[in-house]
């Protein structure tokens, strides 16, 4: 177990934040991770955060999938006070965190998620899962299903995921792991390339738009100047950025802004009108 304290940091506000569809909550203040083959519970009580595992899993994985090492306080504080939009977006998701996920997880968990919303995304992970991904037990003895590695879609027909509720997106899903298992598509040279690069590789691939490969670079590659653009984001240029966003003072963490706007859209706004 490993308890530390953390600023800038919500654990329910990155399960709800659109990013990971795998992260859920047990009870109240604690929540089950699944990436990848690994399993995690964490728990958080104001600034203390426990992490029920060991040491060594936590500077190893865990610290780095949660991006603990960054002080999200300097994001902050780039905020433009004057933008009243933007600092009341900061505000109500200040606790949401830029996760460092898988590549070929988030691929897929992105080509599902076109014209889909979160619940059926998380539905639609999870039979995935359950059908193609390994049984891992843990320590006490908790079982749970690892993400498929391509290797076990590949040799599906093109609509072979439609039992897991994918429908049109199966043959995207399919066709990537082929491309993978034979080598067209090359992950580990993806995640060498620089956003440019890495975003006009993934829109060479079979049913990847902008706005997929911007969410890939994201939340996958952990680049941060990406800035994924959806009907809320959309709507949010239209009404209060009409000459544009100001990508110069955000070069850095334009996908750090792109969240707070996106969690703000969906959980709070209504709220707070």
């Amino acid at each position: 177990m490993v308890t530390i304290t953390a600023e800038h940091f919500d654990l329910g506000q990155i399960c709800d934040s659109g990013q990971c569809f795998r992260m859920r909550p047990l009870a109240e203040r604690t929540f089950e991770v699944i990436a990848g083959d690994k399993y995690l519970e964490v728990s958080q009580e104001g600034r203390q955060v426990t992490f029920f595992c060991d040491v060594q899993e936590y500077e190893q994985f865990w610290k780095s999938y949660f991006d603990l090492d960054t002080d999200y306080g300097e994001y902050i504080k780039l905020i433009n006070p004057n933008d009243t939009y933007l600092v009341q977006a900061a505000a109500a998701g200040d606790g949401v965190r830029i996760l460092r996920q898988e590549l070929w997880e988030m691929i897929v968990t992105f080509l599902i998620s076109q014209q889909n919303n979160i619940r059926r995304i998380r539905h639609c992970i999870e039979l995935l899962c359950e059908k193609y991904g390994t049984l891992c037990t843990t320590e006490n003895g908790r079982q749970y299903y690892g993400f498929p590695g391509p290797e076990s879609l590949a040799d599906l027909p093109e609509d072979g995921l439609m039992e897991c509720n994918l429908g049109y997106r199966s043959k995207y899903v399919v066709r990537t792991a082929r491309a993978v298992t034979e080598g067209e598509i090359d992950l580990k040279k993806i995640r060498e390339m620089p956003c440019s690069q890495a975003k006009a590789e993934l829109l060479k691939y079979f049913g990847v738009g902008e706005k997929v490969a911007d969410c890939i670079c994201l939340f996958a590659l952990h680049h941060l100047q990406s800035f994924p653009v959806d009907t809320h984001i959309r709507q949010v240029l239209d009404e209060h950025y009409r000459r544009g966003f100001p990508n110069r003072r955000y070069r850095s963490c334009r996908g750090v802004m792109q969240q707070y706007i996106f969690y703000y859209e969906l959980h709070e706004k209504d709220r707070k009108s």
